[in-house]
Formats: C-alpha cells, sequence, structure tokens
C-alpha cells in the first residue's frame, strides 16, 4: 500500500512539474517553444520532456526571480556561449515576451564584450536585430552612457 501512494504521489508530482513547465514555456515563448519540443518527438522525446519539466517546470517557474531578470540571465548567458543563435533568438522574443525592454536586452549584451568577447557581442547584437526588426521594433540611435 505504501508504494502505491508513493507511486500516486510521484505521479502527481511529475504531472504537476509538466504543467508549470508547459505554462511558463509557453508565457515565455508562445508557440515556438512547444514547436521546439515537438520536433525531438522523432529523434529524443525525453530531451524535450527535460527541457519541459525541468528548465521550464521546475527552473524558470521559480518565484525567487521575475521572469523578466531569468530571460536577461538567459540571454547574458547564450550570448556568452556565442555558439547557440537560434536559442538567442528564442530568449531575445521570450523576455520581450515577459516584459523586458529593448534597451535592456542590448545592454546586457553589451556588456558580455567585457566577459565573452566582442565576437559573441557582436553576435548577440546581431540575433536581437533580427528579433527587433521582425517584431517591428526600432531603437533611437542614442544610447545611454
Amino acid at each position: 500500500m505504501l508504494s502505491t501512494l508513493g507511486l500516486a504521489a510521484s505521479a502527481t508530482e511529475a504531472d504537476s512539474r509538466r504543467e508549470k513547465g508547459i505554462e511558463t514555456l509557453e508565457r515565455i515563448t508562445g508557440a515556438t517553444g512547444n514547436s521546439v519540443v515537438n520536433s525531438l518527438s522523432d529523434i529524443s522525446p525525453e530531451l524535450g520532456d527535460w527541457i519541459v519539466d525541468f528548465a521550464y517546470g521546475d527552473v524558470f517557474s521559480r518565484s525567487g526571480v521575475a521572469l523578466c531578470t531569468r530571460e536577461l540571465a538567459t540571454i547574458s548567458a547564450l550570448t556568452a556561449l556565442g555558439n547557440a543563435q537560434p536559442q538567442l533568438k528564442v530568449h531575445i522574443e521570450g523576455a520581450l515576451n515577459v516584459g523586458c525592454k529593448p534597451e535592456e536586452i542590448v545592454e546586457i549584451i553589451i556588456q558580455m564584450a567585457v566577459y565573452a568577447g566582442f565576437p559573441s557581442a557582436l553576435n548577440g547584437i546581431s540575433a536581437a536585430r533580427e528579433v527587433f526588426t521582425k517584431r517591428g521594433i526600432t531603437l533611437s540611435s542614442a544610447s545611454p552612457r
């Protein structure tokens, strides 16, 4: 009996993780995140499950930091990596979706020139430009100093 209760609790916990993960993924990425997860179903559905359950159900959905801050941190990391352009664009979109300002995104990417190098920052700015153009966002040419 005890093991049956443990399995039921575990299944309920997994369902809750999945629900939080899907909700958070959709809030940040809209349909894009689900498309990425679904595109993995034929080759690695487990990877898709981990993205939803762990990344979005366990980490992104935590209450300790606002989603905008989490997205800016993610943009920093992906810019610094320098080899994750598709994911960077998704998270620039996500940052805008959760209320980050375009100027904040640009400032975070500029700061990465100090820690990750100019090539990474230039690639990040290029990704931001693509997302902003797609959304019809224009920035004033005068940046704060």
